[in-house]
């Protein structure tokens, strides 16, 4: 039952039976439920007991600010300001509710009602002007304005950007968010993994996703594998440096319904495959604090990493704060940006444009068209200038975040909830990512290495994962080699979908059997399909570097299911890399062939190496069962143990 369904059912729920007595006893318990779930920031659930006190006593203006409070909170912002509205019209003269008026004139901004807001923020400015120092008095003037300048920035668009919300193969009904597009390769993170779940807050952990755009299309987003995804915690926020040779992602753990408590880590590109992520030193990680949304960036020839964080030291809840790589693998003390870029409010998701010396970033606190909006700084003079509003159509009266430039400079990209983004339960409650042209950025002139562009991007798609179907390729031989090429087992693998559908249903009725079909469409779409994407595009890199005289190193290492005998498996195992091989030994009737093992110092070559290969072990729910093979065969989770990967990659050239 969806969460709107069951607020639904409340909704319609009779009361009238009820005694006066446990009538009032009962508005009392749903009110103190409500407060509770507010101390704990579970506004969703503070909202359902509010609603439901209302229905008990429709007439009691305590209540219908809770609600309008929790309702706000939970981005229900129709509820909200009704019933705002409600309460101002009964607390006449503000004395109950002060701030009630300030919460409407918010949410009309949010609406994009401009000359609404600014009347209501004015007349709350002015009512409270002796409380000059007052959080919600300075908010309001801000506010004023804001209003101003969201009303002309609305009226003067910039008609240049078109604005290009990406399809569902890269967006879902939930929050996707954290852009970052590496040589046509996107990086995200979202929600959307309904298998790891947090049970205690009910919501999916946050996984960072892959998605390839080719010249037509996006393709499906893939998970990314456990090096960057652990399970059982919120994993998000990717951010490379300059050669791609090291990445840096956020790790958070929820505190309650709203907060969490994030932690950055990295990964070093080394010996052709990335290393387990570490957790950065105190300097960047301050014990207690949140400290997340890493970003590499230069300030004048000194690489620093950018970060928001909630420390002591800035100037009020999460500040842009930047600390210096060292060439040893250190990191200097973190300096705050400044109060050019920092406010009382909130400012995230920092981005550095080398090129154009502009730290861009996003803010409730600056002149903007409500919510977050995204800003630029430039980096002059050892310091950042104020910050200049990106304008419409790049900020809306929503939230705006995450602004990023791709890495070839012709494409920035962020992330918005703004009206058209998907969403399951209400409008607006979740992110999208969006995208739009630049004119090309030129980066200041320096020597390209082609080879090493390619061999970069051919690391990113690092460990490559393939899939079999049971026994292939070469069923009941003990041989460890086939003729098979992987993409004629690959073909013969998709036509099977149906057989898994049916197979893995079976007995299967209503949900269950939804479910079962489409875990199995998500195993051929996001594995079995995604990784022959993989694959092609590797080759196509692979062919550029081998032009380029590269020598170039392929580790393979082979899995499969705990069906049938250890010296069985092994043998199969050895196939399925025969079968890679075959793959690259035909590819475009036998390029590679010539640079298998090639010799001669000044053309390109290719070197084989074999990991140990063997069974993995078994998961919970696989069967090692012959004859229950709906799931030692054909369950998704079966399916995921028959692979083969390319583990590592590694290349040089002795003529450079």
């Amino acid at each position: 039952m969806s969460k709107n369904t069951f607020l639904l059912l409340i909704l319609l729920s009779p009361f009238s039976f009820l005694s006066s007595d446990l009538f009032a006893q009962k508005t009392k318990t749903l009110i103190e439920s409500g407060d509770k779930a507010m101390n704990e920031n579970d506004f969703f659930s503070a909202a359902i007991y509010y609603n439901r006190a209302i229905l008990q006593d429709s007439s009691d203006i305590a209540i219908q600010y809770k609600y309008a409070e929790a309702s706000r909170l939970n981005f229900d912002y129709a509820i909200a300001n009704r019933f705002y509205e409600k309460v101002y019209k009964k607390d006449v003269q503000g004395k109950l509710y002060p701030q009630c008026a300030f919460w409407i004139a918010t949410l009309k901004k949010n609406e994009g009602k401009y000359k609404d807001a600014k009347k209501m923020f004015d007349k709350y400015a002015k009512k409270n002007k002796k409380k000059k120092d007052d959080y919600f008095v300075k908010k309001a003037n801000q506010e004023v304005a804001a209003c101003d300048l969201a009303e002309l920035l609305v009226a003067s668009p910039d008609k240049t950007i078109k604005m290009i919300h990406l399809d569902t193969m890269v967006n879902s009904k939930v929050s996707e968010y954290a852009p970052v597009e590496v040589d046509s390769v996107l990086y995200f993170s979202s929600l959307r993994d309904k298998k790891d779940r947090d049970s205690k807050h009910n919501e999916s952990y946050n996984k960072i996703f892959t998605a390839v755009q080719d010249s037509v299309r996006w393709h499906k987003a893939k998970e990314l594998d456990t090096v960057f995804n652990r399970e059982g915690i919120h994993n998000a926020n990717t951010s490379f440096n300059a050669d791609f040779t090291k990445v840096y992602i956020t790790r958070c753990e929820q505190k309650n319904a709203q907060d969490f408590m994030c932690e950055i880590y990295s990964s070093d590109f080394k010996n052709g495959h990335w290393s387990q992520l570490k957790k950065l030193p105190s300097e960047i990680n301050m014990k207690g604090y949140t400290n997340t949304q890493p970003a590499v960036g230069f300030l004048g020839d000194e690489e620093v990493l950018f970060f928001a964080s909630n420390r002591p030291g800035g100037e009020g809840k999460m500040d842009i704060w930047y600390s210096s790589i060292n060439k040893n693998g250190t990191y200097g003390a973190p300096v705050n940006a400044g109060k050019k870029v920092n406010s009382i409010e909130d400012e995230i998701t920092p981005y550095y444009c080398k090129p154009c010396q502009e730290l861009f970033f996003s803010s409730t606190w600056h002149k903007g068209l409500g919510g977050f909006d995204i800003f630029k700084s430039a980096y002059k003079d050892e310091t950042f200038t104020e910050p200049k509003n990106l304008g419409v159509p790049i900020n809306s009266s929503y939230n705006d975040i995450y602004f990023t430039i791709n890495s070839k400079k012709t494409a920035a990209f962020i992330s918005s909830n703004r009206t058209g983004s998907y969403f399951e339960e209400k409008e607006s409650c979740c992110n999208d990512i969006y995208t739009f042209k630049i004119p090309k950025i030129n980066e200041p002139p320096v020597k390209v290495d082609s080879a090493k562009v390619f061999v970069t991007q051919m690391k990113l798609l690092v460990p490559l994962t393939l899939y079999f179907h049971n026994d292939e390729p070469d069923k009941k031989t003990t041989a460890i080699t086939t003729t098979k090429n992987y993409k004629k087992t690959f073909d013969d693998y998709i036509t099977l979908r149906e057989q898994y559908k049916k197979e893995y249903s079976k007995g299967a009725k209503d949900k269950d059997y939804e479910r079962a079909v489409n875990d199995i469409d998500l195993f051929f779409d996001d594995s079995v399909e995604a990784g022959m994407q993989d694959l092609e595009r590797f080759a196509m890199l692979l062919k550029k570097v081998l032009k380029d005289s590269e020598k170039v190193t392929i580790t393979m290492k082979g899995y499969c299911s705990p069906l049938a005998s250890t010296d069985y498996n092994i043998n199969l195992a050895k196939r399925r890399i025969s079968s890679l091989r075959n793959y690259f030994m035909q590819y475009n009737n036998g390029e590679f062939a010539p640079y298998v093992n090639n010799p001669d110092p000044k053309q390109g070559s290719i070197t084989f190496i074999d990991e140990d290969i063997g069974e993995l072990k078994a998961r919970a729910n696989v069967s090692d069962d012959y004859y229950d093979t709906k799931n030692s065969i054909y369950s998704p989770a079966a399916a995921l143990e028959r692979k083969i990967q390319i583990i590592a990659i590694s290349s040089y050239s002795i003529l450079k």
